[in-house]
């Protein structure tokens, strides 16, 4: 069993590539960081969980896989393709597509818990 609670500390989270090294994102506005810990799954699994955190900014990007993820810190808004556009906070759950287009603003540094799913990668043994 894993449990994840909002605004609980969250350890062992390392940094990622700049946002503005890493193919497939494009930086808005700031220059906002991130870090993950991946609880189960690697890169090359069809399904991960784990926690992602990021600080203030604003950035694109394509959805690498299904993705359900709940924010457990901060506050953040999602501006879709269509205009719509979604905050959250920590308890707020949503559910992004595989090849969605989503602007991410950050307003608050942000943990949130993830589950992806790609089918790409099904082929893996897990």
């Amino acid at each position: 069993m894993k449990a994840y609670f909002k605004n609980a500390v969250q350890e062992n989270l390392g940094s990622l590539s700049s946002l503005h090294d890493t193919p497939g994102y494009e930086v808005i506005e700031g220059d906002p960081r991130c870090s993950m810990r991946l609880d189960v799954g690697s890169s090359s699994t069809s399904s991960r969980l784990g926690i992602w955190s990021c600080t203030p900014g604003t950035f694109r990007c394509i959805e690498k896989g299904d993705e359900l993820q709940t924010v457990i810190e901060g506050k953040l808004s999602l501006i879709m393709d269509d205009g719509n556009i979604y905050d959250f906070e920590p308890g707020d759950s949503f559910y992004t597509k595989k090849g969605e287009r989503v602007t991410w603003k950050i307003v608050e540094t942000v943990k949130k818990v993830f589950f992806t799913y790609d089918s790409a990668n099904s082929s893996v043994t897990e």
